[in-house]
């Protein structure tokens, strides 16, 4: 009889097993199994019904337990397929490039192109390293010319070295360009192929202009300009000597461009603790500006026409009052621009970029894309009178007392070139 009873007892067990859901057991705390008799001709489902309370309230009890995991099983299957599409999206992010850091605070959004003509074509790049090269062998042809009346063994023979490097250099851009529309090259192959460029390039400027010089009778030359045919992070030149400390200051300088959007940065100043001591920067659509000690004046200046306008800025930091001049006449003025802030010596001042670290931190959005020259620096305000007679080129015109353009003051790196200029003799 005990027997039968147990064979019993196990049905019902298995019979509830059947009834309720698969996980169910995962909303409850402990358990324990209680034992029942049953009579020997009852139906098993039913005494178990009987047993355990009204069979409406258990069915009830059931068919809850039942709808609730079916719906925690299709959360969870929404869930899975969230984190499938999430995990997806985030796999195709850290698949894409990340965007460049921004630089200098206010001046440039991050990753974003300022100055819209960065990225070149394979032909754009050409046509501009091609120009780069040509400037070059026409001041060597102008040697060439000079050697023959008055030419010695080694001027012929340094003569020929240079041309033979030009004819390297042109085979490598030729290389580059290829490369370019084969595909993208990988970035170290990019890299490395760049850095010969520069060295290249920078090599033939100065011996060009070691030999020019030399053909001078090692007379340095004040009427030249500095081109910057491209736009990029490593094509600029550098004054030798640093600024005093200027409590107003005149600068001046000569200047040419039709690059779009913005000019970029034609020059410089940094100091220990203030990259943007003194810049004259124009990027994107905005108005050409002014900064000292990262306080910001927006110029009235119009310049990117391909024309040669002569440009001249003066400051005192007595309230900071500025005046703006273009081409001899005065375009603009204010005040409150960094009033009773000197400006600092012991600092780097780069022409053709902007510079986020001393000396370097170079953003090819912001570089200056163009010529200019006679860029000289007063620790004074010069009057209208003397400007306007720096516009027009006239004989009486004075030199900078901080800075007068000399080429034995400057260095250029990158691909940047000196060629003779003389201001309002130059066609436009």
């Amino acid at each position: 009889m005990f027997t039968k009873k147990m064979e019993r007892i196990s049905w019902t067990l298995f019979l509830l097993s059947l009834v309720v859901p698969e996980g169910a057991a995962q909303d409850f705390g402990q358990t324990q199994f209680i034992c029942t008799s049953v009579p020997k001709d009852m139906d098993l489902c039913a005494a178990t019904m009987q047993n355990s309370g009204p069979a409406e309230d258990l069915k009830t009890t059931v068919m809850q337990l039942r709808e609730t995991v079916l719906q925690q099983k299709e959360t969870i299957m929404n869930q899975k397929e969230t984190i499938r599409e999430l995990t997806s999206k985030l796999n195709r992010c850290e698949g894409q490039s990340a965007p460049e850091p921004g630089t200098g605070g206010r001046r440039k959004e991050q990753g974003k192109n300022t100055m819209g003509d960065v990225s070149r074509g394979a032909s754009d790049t050409l046509a501009q390293l091609g120009q780069t090269l040509a400037t070059l062998k026409q001041r060597l042809e102008n040697l060439e010319q000079y050697s023959r009346g008055n030419g010695t063994a080694q001027a012929n023979s340094l003569k020929d070295l240079l041309q033979n490097k030009i004819d390297d250099m042109e085979k490598q851009v030729l290389s580059r360009v290829n490369t370019l529309e084969g595909g993208k090259p990988g970035q170290k192959n990019d890299t490395d192929q760049r850095n010969r460029v520069e060295s290249t390039l920078t090599t033939l400027h100065h011996r060009i202009t070691d030999l020019e010089k030399g053909s001078k009778g090692n007379k340095l030359l004040d009427k030249f300009q500095l081109t910057f045919p491209l736009r990029t992070n490593y094509m600029y030149a550098k004054v030798k000597r640093s600024l005093p400390e200027m409590y107003a200051f005149t600068l001046c300088l000569w200047i040419k461009s039709n690059a779009s959007p913005g000019v970029g940065t034609p020059f410089s100043y940094a100091v220990p603790g203030q990259a943007n001591e003194l810049v004259l920067i124009e990027w994107g659509n905005n108005p050409m500006e002014i900064l000292i000690n990262d306080k910001v004046a927006k110029l009235p200046f119009l310049i990117n026409d391909g024309k040669w306008h002569h440009m001249c800025i003066t400051w005192t930091t007595r309230d900071g009052v500025w005046e703006a001049f273009q081409d001899g006449v005065l375009r603009g003025s204010g005040e409150n621009l960094a009033p009773y802030h000197p400006i600092k010596p012991h600092g780097v001042l780069v022409l053709g970029q902007e510079q986020d670290t001393l000396g370097g931190g170079f953003d090819a959005t912001q570089a200056f894309v163009g010529e200019l020259a006679n860029f000289n620096i007063w620790d004074k305000k010069l009057s209208s009178s003397e400007i306007y007679s720096l516009a027009t080129c006239n004989s009486r015109a004075p030199s900078g007392n901080v800075l007068s353009w000399s080429e034995g003051n400057i260095d250029v790196f990158g691909g940047a070139t000196k060629w003779t200029f003389e201001p309002c003799r130059q066609p436009n």
